[in-house]
C-alpha cells in the first residue's frame, strides 16, 4: 500500500467524483488568528469593522479567474456587496483548503484538472451562508426582533419593521461571538443574484494598475538571483566545471553544483545569466537521451502495428472489421509541445537557521511545502509558502516531485548561512527545460456497414507515460494503461457496437508533464478528425452523423445543436471557406466548436471565425467562462497550427518564441462563445476549451480541400506536402 507521503504526492493527477466535505473548521494553524472583533466564523471568510470581506482562495489564480469565482460562490450566500469583496491566496494547510475533488483520502491542497469551482461550490456557499447565519444572529440579538424578520441584501442587514439596518461591519464583532450553525439553508438556484450574472473579475484593477504580485515582484532584502546551466541533453550531469571566468563576471557572488547542473548566483538577474555564460561545463552524457524527433516517430510507427495494453474492449472488433462492408485506416502523429507560460518559471527561498519562507506563484502548495521543508531539513511547521499570482501555467507549474522548489531551496542551502535565492528559469530555459506535452503516434480503423454506420473501432495509442515513474503510478496505472493517455479515446461516447482500445507506453528520456487539457489534447483530434473521413466516404453530413451516434449523451447533441444553429451550419458560405466542426467532452464540460476556415497565401489554414457552445452546468462567471473559451480557442489554434519542440541527436532545437511560435494577434479569428443553459452543478472550464478547435479547423480543411490532415502542427503542410 502507499504511504501518507506517496498519496499527497500521487494527489497531482488523481481526477476523482467530487466528494465534498462540509466541515468548516476554524482558523488556526498557519494563518494568523483574526484581529479583534472580525467575524472569521471558517477559513475561507472574514468581515472587519471596517466592511471589508476578505475570502480566503485556496486555489491559484492563474489568469484564469478563479479568485473571481470563489469569491462569487462565498458573496452569493453571504448577499455581500461586490465592492467589499477582498481575495488573498490561502496559506499551505491542507486540512482546511485540501482540493475535494480528489475524495477523502487524498488530502492535497492543489489547483489542477479544472476542478477548482467544481469541488468548491458547495463548500465554499456553506461558507458565505454560515457566516450570513451569524451576522443575522447578532443583529437579532441586538434588537431583539425574531431572526425571521431579517433580511440581508448587498451588505446590508435589516428589519424593516422597526425601519432598523446595519453594514455587515457593524455587526462583525458581535457575530463573531456567535455560535456557528450546525445547519445552513442554501440558496435555490433562482435566487441567485451573483451566480450566473456578471461580476467584475477581482484581479482586473491590480493587474491594470501594475499592482499586482507575482514571483518576479517580489523583493526581500540581500536577495540574490540564481540561473541554472542545465545539460544540452536531457538525462546527462557534469562532469566538472571551471567557473574562473564566470566569477570574474561583475555581480556574480557564487557557483555551486546542484543535481539539475550548476547554478551561477549574482546581485542580478543579468550578471547571473552573464555569468552563466561563461561557465565551462563538461557534461557526462553516458545516460543522456540521444534520439531525435524523426528517431522516435519511426519507433512509434513500428510500435503502432503492434497490440498494446487494453484500455477499453467492447464486443468483437476483429470480426466485425472481416464483415464490414469498407475498412479505412488512419495514422495521426502529435509533436512534443511546451508550456510556454508567459510568466516564466519563478521561485523566492527565505532561509534562516529557524525558519524558511518561499514565494511563488504553487500550483500544489500541499507538495511544495513538504519538499521545501526536506531540502533545508527543518519542520513543517518551520516552512512558509505565501502563493502570489502566476502569469499562466497550462499545467507547468504542477510538477509531480515540486521540482521548482526543489531547485530553489537546495540553491539557498548550497550557499550555506541565512540567504535568500531568486531562482529564474529564461524563456530558453524553460523551452529547452524540459517536462513537454508527450509526443503521440495514434493509429486508427473502422470499419462501415454498407449503410455507412460505424460497426468497428480500432484505436491504438502510443506515446510516454506522464506518471509512469512518478509517485502517484501505484494509484492511477492499471493493466499498463496511464488513463492520462487514453482520456477522450477509451471513454468514447459514440455509440459503436465493437471497439478496442490499446496503447504502447515508451520509455523515453525525455521529461513529459501534464499539458492544458492533458490527453484530450491528442485523442480528440484524432477521434474526431478520424469520424470525419468516415463522414466523408459514408457520403454522410458530419454533424448529422455525430448526432446519430450521441443517442446516450443528450448533453453532446445539446452543444451541437447550438453550435450548429449559432454558426448556421449547412447554410451557403462565401467561395473559398469551409466549415468543420467538432465536440469533446472533459472535465465534466462538453464542448463544441464550429471552425470556418480558408486558405492562407501561403497555402496554410486560415481561421476566419470559430463558434463554440459549452455546456459546463450552471455557469458561475458567464464572463470567465466566455474568456476560458476564448484564450482555450486561442492557445489550442495556435498550438495547431505552428507550436512543436523538435530534437535531433537529442537536442532541443527551440529556445524561443520566434522558433517556438504560438498564435500571433492577427490571427486570432473571431470568436463566438454561448453557453448551454443549465441547472446544473458547475464544471471545468480551465481546460475544455482546447481540445475540440484544431479538430474543428481539421474538418474545415477536408472539407474545403479534400485532404486530412494527420500530422501536427498545421504548417508542415507547406513542408513538402506532408501531412
Amino acid at each position: 500500500m502507499p504511504t501518507r507521503r506517496q498519496f499527497l504526492k500521487g494527489a497531482a493527477a488523481v481526477g476523482a467524483g467530487l466528494v465534498v466535505e462540509f466541515r468548516l473548521e476554524p482558523v488556526r494553524a498557519q494563518t494568523p488568528a483574526p484581529a479583534p472583533g472580525v467575524l472569521a466564523p471558517n477559513a475561507f471568510v472574514r468581515i472587519a469593522p471596517d466592511n471589508t470581506v476578505t475570502i480566503v482562495a485556496k486555489h491559484l489564480e492563474m489568469g484564469q479567474g478563479v479568485h473571481t469565482g470563489l469569491a462569487t460562490l462565498i458573496a452569493e450566500e453571504l448577499d455581500a456587496d461586490w465592492s467589499q469583496i477582498r481575495v488573498e491566496a490561502a496559506p499551505a494547510d491542507a486540512k482546511r483548503y485540501k482540493n475535494l475533488a480528489w475524495g477523502p483520502l487524498i488530502s492535497v491542497q492543489a489547483t489542477g484538472g479544472s476542478n477548482s469551482i467544481r469541488n468548491s461550490w458547495e463548500q465554499l456557499r456553506r461558507a458565505g451562508a454560515t457566516a450570513r447565519a451569524m451576522l443575522v444572529a447578532a443583529a437579532a440579538q441586538r434588537w431583539a426582533v425574531p431572526a425571521g424578520e431579517i433580511t440581508v441584501d448587498r451588505g446590508v442587514v435589516a428589519h424593516a419593521a422597526s425601519g432598523r439596518h446595519a453594514t455587515f461591519g457593524e455587526l462583525a464583532t458581535d457575530a463573531a461571538r456567535q455560535t456557528p450553525p450546525r445547519n445552513i439553508h442554501l440558496k435555490d438556484p433562482k435566487d441567485f443574484m451573483l451566480i450566473g450574472r456578471h461580476a467584475p473579475r477581482v484581479d482586473s484593477r491590480p493587474k491594470t494598475q501594475g499592482s499586482a504580485v507575482y514571483t518576479q515582484d517580489v523583493r526581500r532584502p540581500d536577495m540574490l538571483t540564481a540561473v541554472i546551466a542545465r545539460p544540452p541533453r536531457f538525462g546527462a550531469i557534469a562532469r566538472s566545471f571551471d567557473a574562473t571566468a564566470a566569477r570574474r563576471v561583475n555581480g556574480v557572488t557564487d557557483v555551486v553544483r546542484v543535481p539539475s547542473g550548476v547554478a551561477v548566483v549574482a546581485k542580478g538577474t543579468w550578471a547571473a545569466i552573464k555569468g552563466r555564460r561563461a561557465l565551462r561545463i563538461e557534461w557526462n552524457e553516458r545516460a543522456a537521451e540521444r534520439r531525435g524527433t524523426e528517431d522516435l516517430h519511426a519507433h512509434y510507427r513500428t510500435l503502432a502495428v503492434q497490440p498494446g495494453a487494453v484500455a477499453h474492449w467492447l464486443g468483437d472488433v476483429p470480426a466485425a472489421m472481416r464483415g464490414a462492408t469498407r475498412v479505412l485506416e488512419a495514422v495521426y502523429e502529435f509533436p512534443y509541445l511546451a508550456h510556454a507560460p508567459m510568466e516564466t518559471l519563478d521561485c523566492v527561498v527565505e532561509l534562516r537557521p529557524d525558519g524558511c519562507d518561499i514565494w511563488l506563484g504553487s500550483q500544489v502548495p500541499t507538495l511544495d511545502h513538504e519538499a521545501v521543508a526536506s531540502v533545508v531539513g527543518l519542520p513543517e511547521s518551520k516552512v512558509q509558502v505565501h502563493t502570489v499570482l502566476a502569469g499562466g501555467s497550462f499545467g507547468r507549474r504542477s510538477t509531480a516531485r515540486a521540482e521548482l522548489v526543489v531547485e530553489a531551496a537546495t540553491v539557498a542551502k548550497a550557499l550555506g548561512g541565512p540567504r535568500t535565492v531568486k531562482l529564474v528559469w529564461t524563456r530558453e530555459d524553460d523551452l529547452r527545460g524540459g517536462f513537454y506535452r508527450p509526443l503521440y503516434t495514434h493509429r486508427l480503423r473502422a470499419g462501415l456497414d454498407a449503410a455507412g454506420e460505424v460497426v468497428a473501432w480500432e484505436h491504438r495509442i502510443v506515446g510516454q507515460s506522464i506518471i509512469a515513474g512518478t509517485p502517484m503510478a501505484i494509484l492511477r496505472v492499471r493493466g499498463g494503461v496511464d488513463p492520462t493517455s487514453v482520456e477522450g479515446a477509451a471513454n468514447l461516447p459514440y455509440a459503436i457496437p465493437n471497439m478496442l482500445v490499446d496503447l504502447h507506453s515508451p520509455t523515453v528520456g525525455i521529461p513529459v508533464l501534464w499539458w492544458r487539457a492533458v490527453g484530450s489534447t491528442h485523442t480528440a483530434y484524432s477521434t474526431e478528425a478520424f469520424l470525419d473521413e468516415l463522414a466523408r466516404a459514408a457520403g454522410r453530413d458530419a454533424l448529422d452523423m455525430r448526432r446519430a451516434m450521441l443517442g446516450r449523451h443528450p448533453r453532446h447533441q445539446g452543444a451541437l445543436d447550438l453550435v450548429a444553429r449559432e454558426s448556421g451550419w449547412g447554410q451557403p458560405l462565401p467561395p473559398g471557406r469551409a466549415r468543420g466542426v467538432a465536440v469533446h467532452e472533459c472535465f465534466g464540460t462538453v464542448v463544441a466548436q464550429v471552425a470556418e476556415v480558408s486558405r492562407d497565401a501561403d497555402g496554410l489554414p486560415k481561421v476566419e471565425r470559430v463558434v463554440c457552445a459549452v455546456d459546463c452546468g450552471i455557469a458561475v462567471n458567464p464572463d470567465v467562462v466566455r474568456a476560458q473559451m476564448e484564450g482555450s480557442i486561442g492557445f489550442g489554434l495556435g498550438s495547431a497550427l505552428w507550436s512543436e519542440i523538435t530534437l535531433v541527436d537529442g537536442v532541443v532545437q527551440q529556445s524561443n518564441f520566434h522558433d517556438f511560435r504560438i498564435l500571433r494577434l492577427d490571427e486570432m479569428p473571431r470568436v463566438e462563445v454561448h453557453i448551454v443553459p443549465s441547472a446544473a452543478p458547475p464544471t471545468g472550464v480551465g481546460e475544455p476549451g482546447v481540445p475540440p478547435i484544431a479538430p474543428a479547423v481539421a474538418n474545415a480543411w477536408l472539407a474545403l480541400t479534400g485532404q486530412p490532415v494527420r500530422r501536427l502542427p498545421f504548417a508542415r503542410l507547406a513542408d513538402a506536402g506532408r501531412v
